[in-house]
């Protein structure tokens, strides 16, 4: 029997999730079906009350419905609770059950470049992505993080439940960091990078919660050319991915054999 798994989002055409979890089922020798499915911002709930009516196992949750997604949810984890947003939904006795796995999965991706124990760290972005990793990074006790964003009081929704973190618009972005983290939409969109050269003066490392299938994303191009370190989402998500599998499936799969082959993809 094959069992139906799908991610949902808007964008989703890029998404190598289908691919991802159809190689970890082929060494788990596990028979399913991984769609990826649209999402309409004015009916997102129905179409996932409508994926598990139909008789779907599992869904993964991308931009921009991870909030929503969370809200819906019966059941939900203690990291999911943590960061109020869901990547990861299933059904257990009758209840919409919900899982954050991204920020394992970057912590997981994050430890093999550096390590994380009290770092300045700076996120661009204060959407559901943030929000999904903010608890996971403070737990490496950082000397300082902050959090800035377009629109301020957004941020300062962050700061109501993370209340260590710092927060400020990108206009008033002055800020010396060691980890720049991108969770914008800004490499998605096809626009420029909205922020400027000097953010990143002092070489931080740089990491992209996108990534794209064929080439490096916008951000990540434009902080290599000031000359940083810059590494994209792919091995995030891989990693949490895998920790999804491993929720529905009770398997954790091996995870570096996919990311290297996707990584030779992605130069081809």
């Amino acid at each position: 029997m094959n069992y139906r798994f799908a991610v949902i989002g808007h964008p989703v055409a890029h998404s190598l999730s289908p691919v991802i979890h159809q190689d970890f089922a082929n060494q788990a020798d596990i028979c399913l079906q991984y769609d990826k499915l649209l999402g309409d911002e004015h009916a997102f709930e129905k179409q996932v009350n409508d994926f598990f009516a139909r008789g779907g196992r599992g869904l993964n949750v991308t931009l921009p419905f991870k909030e929503r997604a969370y809200a819906m949810a019966s059941m939900a984890t203690k990291r999911c609770l943590a960061a109020k947003a869901a990547n990861t939904l299933w059904m257990e006795s009758g209840k919409l059950q919900a899982d954050n796995t991204d920020g394992i999965g970057l912590i997981r991706d994050l430890q093999r470049y550096l390590t994380l124990n009290g770092r300045n760290i700076l996120i661009l972005g204060a959407g559901g992505a943030a929000r999904g990793i903010l608890s996971p990074l403070l737990d490496f006790s950082p000397d300082r993080l902050l959090v800035a964003n377009r629109t301020l009081s957004k941020a300062e929704a962050l700061k109501k439940d993370f209340p260590s973190i710092e927060v400020c618009s990108f206009e008033h972005l002055d800020f010396s960091s060691e980890i720049v983290i991108n969770a914008t939409s800004s490499s998605l969109s096809g626009g420029g990078v909205p922020f400027s050269s000097r953010l990143f003066a002092h070489r931080p490392f740089c990491y992209d919660l996108a990534y794209s299938s064929s080439e490096v994303t916008s951000f990540v191009a434009y902080v290599r050319a000031l000359g940083c370190q810059a590494v994209d989402g792919l091995g995030m998500l891989v990693e949490q991915a895998a920790e999804a599998f491993k929720i529905w499936h009770g398997v954790m799969p091996d995870t570096l054999s996919v990311l290297k082959k996707l990584r030779i993809k992605q130069k081809d």
